[in-house]
């Protein structure tokens, strides 16, 4: 499993779970906004990034999470950031493993919603038999940069904001993925990954298990996001027992992308709250 970390620095460490389709590099530049707050890890999560496809072919929430569990256990508690498919894992975690986890933040969590949206459609498409193979190899003969664009469209609420070196980043990084045998059956796997989530009843339903987190919980949510409906993020503010909800107007779906000096204050605030008043750092 690849993991991108910052210099060595502060004693606090994090953890960044990127999104589907997304890798470690989604979180460069809010790393480096908290790089003297916390040491950073950013994961690649299984079959994503740098990181070779597991061996049993399981891309579900459990499978990721349990990944990420693995570094945690590694670094020790950590406060744990997670953007839309990377928040449900981190809900997982948090809820599973407590003793992991010193904060939460969860931008755009992926949490259960059955109501029809846009963005969810193209996910439910992609994980759907059959026809997310026929996605996936149709998708591979558009230009790297054209399917790169479009993406940031829907992510982001200003294109304009995309920083040069990081379009850059992303069409030589999905250039490099194109070349992967596994690359479409990562993607397709944890899409249906997410869509099995949001059907899931009982105990392992994810909404149950935010409400078992326990760790001081900060949601920050774009109201410009197609992906993740509003409902969804004021959902997530009555769940969590101890929680912030973040509006930012002039976000979309990645806001730690869009706006990494906002979204910073607002995680500098949560790890400062953290540290005055919760679980020791492990020693």
């Amino acid at each position: 499993m690849h993991v991108r970390s910052t210099p060595e620095g502060p004693a606090e460490q994090a953890v960044f779970v990127h999104g589907l389709a997304g890798a470690a590099t989604n979180w460069t530049d809010l790393m480096d906004e908290l790089k003297d707050e916390v040491t950073g890890h950013a994961i690649d999560l299984p079959g994503n990034g740098h990181s070779p496809a597991p061996p049993d072919g399981d891309y579900s929430i459990s499978a990721h999470a349990r990944a990420v569990i693995g570094l945690l256990e590694e670094t020790g508690p950590v406060h744990l950031f997670g953007n839309s498919l990377g928040g449900a894992v981190s809900v997982a975690v948090a809820a599973t493993r407590p003793d992991l986890v010193r904060s939460l933040t969860l931008i755009s969590p992926a949490l259960p919603d059955l109501l029809p949206r846009y963005g969810p459609a193209r996910v439910a498409a992609a994980a759907a038999p059959r026809l997310g193979e026929w996605v996936s190899a149709k998708l591979r003969l558009i230009p790297a940069e054209q399917r790169v664009n479009a993406s940031y469209s829907m992510i982001f609420a200003d294109t304009t904001r995309v920083h040069p070196d990081r379009l850059r980043e992303a069409v030589e990084e999905l250039r490099r993925r194109d070349g992967l045998a596994y690359a479409g059956a990562a993607m397709i796997g944890s899409a249906r990954g997410i869509v099995t989530e949001y059907f899931r009843r009982g105990e392992r339903n994810l909404w149950r298990l935010a409400a078992k987190v326990e760790a001081p919980t900060l949601i920050i949510h774009g109201r410009h996001d197609r992906l993740v409906r509003p409902a969804m993020a004021a959902k997530a503010g009555r769940t969590f027992k101890q929680v912030r909800l973040v509006w930012l107007p002039n976000a979309g779906h990645v806001a730690m992308m869009e706006l990494p000096r906002v979204v910073a204050v607002e995680a500098r605030r949560l790890i400062g709250e953290t540290r005055l008043g919760n679980a020791p750092l492990a020693s």
